[in-house]
């Protein structure tokens, strides 16, 4: 029984990493194995099973897809206005040395991106800026790598943990809030560990000590606040916006002159002068989005309770442990991405019919990505609502009994391997974890902990995925680096799951 429910999942380790088959093509089969195996093994009769897909299908579209794509399409049109652009120049003129360039791009705004948009924004943009500014190919791609593990958790408005929330029935908040302190340690260590690799060994850290320190911090402090008070949405955001302000402090306060890393003038960027109002129209979409998310949050419940109560409640699954799924149509962060577009759009000089054919443009150009999602999830469904789920954590519990939680997070970083996804991984894995927890008999908190190192844990995968490489190479424009950055991001990948593990073990008797 346990091969036949692990089967969907072995399906897509060798329809992915073997066949090498699209994901969209891959997820759906996987789905047609997972109904056949519910259906003639575990019990589940064929409206049960349709009924089980559609509850994914629901919880797929709204509001994961929702999120994502406004998320793009809010970054597509920064891109179509050109105020891209102007970003771009305002980074790169902070400072003439690579190191302290490399962390602001890199660190902070790739942290930013990933927070608002994710889905390979945070290494493709990122990177390719570095290497336009004469960054040598591989590192600037390899630095973005190790500079997109930590933030993936709370990728695109925080998707991965509300929908590992929706998955497990885990309050978000305490998901996300325990997910921070899973990575506390390697998001202090990623800025020393990134400026290693732009100075070409520890030799680069001369002189940046204070910049590191102070970007990890910096970066910690206010992810750890919102994400333990306000929930998953805007914590990596408000986190990389503090890593970018005080990466840029030092580079003023503290500025570091060292001739052997100093940046020709002409890829600074320095030559074209940006006015404090041209940079707030260009950052002003991503800035509603802050604003409107912040203000719809429990923390102003005069404007949080009354919109949060415009919703819908369906029940899609009959069966056994089937509870109605809610639409909240209004105060949902996908709702909120797509004014805060159109209203920064329109600022920027965009007009409606532009707007909307991004739009198009977006969804076209993520027709493939909508399909793999929709597919995935309702997988994931059909495994839990037949028991195949259940099935696997009772399998993973025998093999590892009380040390289980010394494997969550590598569990979790299979997932974002195979499907290049924290999304993804939650999805198919946030089940398993806390059925795992419960076999080992943990009280809810640390089921809860345990949940979370499944985000933990897919934010180290997602260095080596195949996916995160090939947006990165492709980004740069080079050919034939696959391999080279693979061996680079599977040693940063290897103490990272295991300082992940040691946390996630010895941390269950803090949190219980």
């Amino acid at each position: 029984m346990f091969l036949i429910a692990l089967s969907p999942i072995l399906w897509l380790v060798i329809a992915l990493s073997v066949l090498h088959m699209p994901a969209h093509k891959a997820c759906s089969a996987a789905l047609v194995i997972a109904i056949a195996a519910a259906m003639t093994m575990f019990g589940l009769d064929g409206k049960l099973a349709a009924e089980a897909a559609l509850d994914g299908v629901a919880l797929a579209c709204w509001p994961i897809l929702l999120v994502i794509i406004a998320a793009i399409f809010t970054y597509n049109l920064v891109v179509h206005t050109k105020g891209m652009e102007v970003i771009k120049s305002m980074l790169s003129s902070v400072s003439s040395d690579r190191r302290a360039l490399i962390l602001l791009i890199g660190w902070g705004f790739g942290g930013f991106l990933e927070g608002m948009a994710g889905f390979g924004t945070a290494i493709a943009i990122p990177a390719g800026m570095l290497a336009g500014i004469g960054i040598p190919p591989v590192m600037a791609v390899g630095v973005c790598l190790i500079a997109n593990s930590v933030p993936t958790a709370y990728g695109s408005i925080g998707i991965p943990l509300v929908t590992l929330g929706s998955v497990t029935g885990i309050d978000a908040t305490t998901l996300a809030g325990y997910t921070s302190l899973q990575l506390a340690p390697l998001t202090l260590l990623c800025p020393f560990l990134m400026t290693i690799v732009s100075g070409e060994g520890l030799k680069g850290l001369k002189g940046m000590g204070i910049m590191c320190l102070a970007a990890g911090l910096a970066f910690l402090i206010p992810e750890y606040l919102i994400a333990s008070t306000m929930g998953p949405e805007l914590a990596v955001v408000a986190g990389s916006i503090g890593a970018m302000a005080a990466i840029v402090a030092c580079a003023k306060m503290f500025p570091v002159n060292n001739p052997e890393y100093e940046m020709h003038p002409d890829h600074t960027g320095t030559e074209e002068e940006v006015t404090a109002s041209k940079g707030l129209v260009a950052w002003l979409p991503f800035i509603l989005i802050f604003v409107f998310l912040l203000l719809t949050s429990k923390l102003v419940p005069g404007i949080h309770d009354p919109l949060s109560a415009i919703k819908s409640s369906v029940l899609i699954y009959s069966g056994e442990g089937g509870t109605p799924y809610t639409f909240t149509w209004v105060n949902t962060p996908g709702i909120l991405i797509f004014l805060a577009a159109f209203i920064g759009g329109s600022v920027q000089g965009a007009g409606m019919g532009e707007m909307l054919g991004v739009l198009k443009r977006t969804i076209f150009n993520l027709r493939f990505t909508i399909v793999t999602i929709i597919t995935v999830i309702a997988t994931a469904k059909v495994m839990d609502h037949s028991g195949m789920t259940l099935e696997l954590a009772r399998t993973a519990v025998a093999v590892t009994g009380t040390m289980y939680p010394l494997v969550a997070a590598f569990i979790g970083s299979i997932g974002t391997f195979i499907t290049g996804s924290a999304t993804s991984s939650c999805v198919l894995f946030g089940k398993l974890q806390t059925g795992s927890a419960q076999a080992i008999g943990a009280s809810e908190t640390v089921q809860a902990w345990i949940a979370a190192s499944n985000a933990t844990g897919a934010c180290a995968g997602k260095m080596i995925s195949p996916q995160s490489i090939a947006i990165g190479v492709a980004a740069i424009g080079a050919k034939g680096i696959d391999g080279e950055l693979l061996q680079f991001a599977v040693k940063v990948y290897i103490p990272f799951i295991i300082v992940m593990g040691c946390i996630v073990y010895f941390g269950q008797t803090l949190v219980g």
